[in-house]
């Protein structure tokens, strides 16, 4: 491999084990990475001592010089530290909380970085729920859309979701969304009241764990089960 590369290095979603997950591939290029730009601390570290890594190259804070936090905002210091990494033999790896970085990631921003200043980025194989949930759901995955978040609030949440039906039923296009756990529950109901009763709805929830959820059915019939997502 040669200089100035930056890896984008995927992890396990939920506790599944690490080399059950990843290809080992992925494991040669992460025992031979010095320097590791993280978005949580915490997480990398629990990662790479899952995955038992024979550098011992651990990531941490800010305060040494193996490792940087992944910031949700511009990199300030961005070209700077492109200087300082772009000779090294084995580059940078980019470590998300959970998945693939880049994919409903801030990892995005660094990639874009590193083109700007000729660093190659280089993708490894990974888990995406977005993509393992549109897979299970047997809806159209010729053409989809992922749309991240819907707002928190009505009315605003309300007009969202019955924009996005409109476009699934128009354009027979699948519209994915994410949201953070404790909310699950109030959006699948929000689901049930603002969409036709013909309306496909796939609920996937602890994607590849052992009480993995994943099911699509019309809203009418959602309407006389409620899945337990919270």
């Amino acid at each position: 491999m040669g200089k100035g590369k930056i890896y984008m290095l995927p992890t396990p979603i939920g506790d599944t084990p690490v080399w059950d997950v990843l290809p080992q591939y992925n494991r040669t290029v992460i025992d031979r990475l010095e320097y590791f730009i993280v978005e949580n601390t915490r997480s990398a570290r629990r990662f790479l001592s899952r995955a038992v890594i024979s550098s011992g190259t651990a990531a941490s804070d800010d305060s040494t010089a193996n490792s940087r936090n992944l910031p949700r905002t511009a990199w300030a210091n961005g070209s700077a530290m492109m200087r300082e990494y772009y000779d090294h033999e084995w580059g940078l790896s980019v470590i998300s909380e959970a998945g693939l970085p880049g994919v409903a990631d801030p990892g995005a921003d660094l990639a874009a970085l590193a083109h700007l200043h000729g660093v190659e980025v280089v993708p490894l194989v990974g888990p995406s729920s977005i993509l393992l949930a549109l897979m299970a759901s047997g809806l159209n995955g010729q053409s989809f859309a992922f749309n991240g978040y819907l707002p928190v609030k009505q009315p605003e949440r309300g007009r969202a979701i019955r924009h996005f039906e409109k476009r699934a039923q128009t354009e027979r296009q699948s519209q994915i969304f994410i949201e953070t756990p404790y909310r699950n529950l109030k959006l699948f109901e929000d689901f049930l009241k603002e969409c036709n009763g013909n309306t496909l709805l796939t609920v996937a929830a602890d994607i590849l764990q052992p009480d993995q959820l994943i099911r699509t059915a019309q809203i009418r019939d959602w309407k006389a089960k409620t899945p337990d997502v919270h």
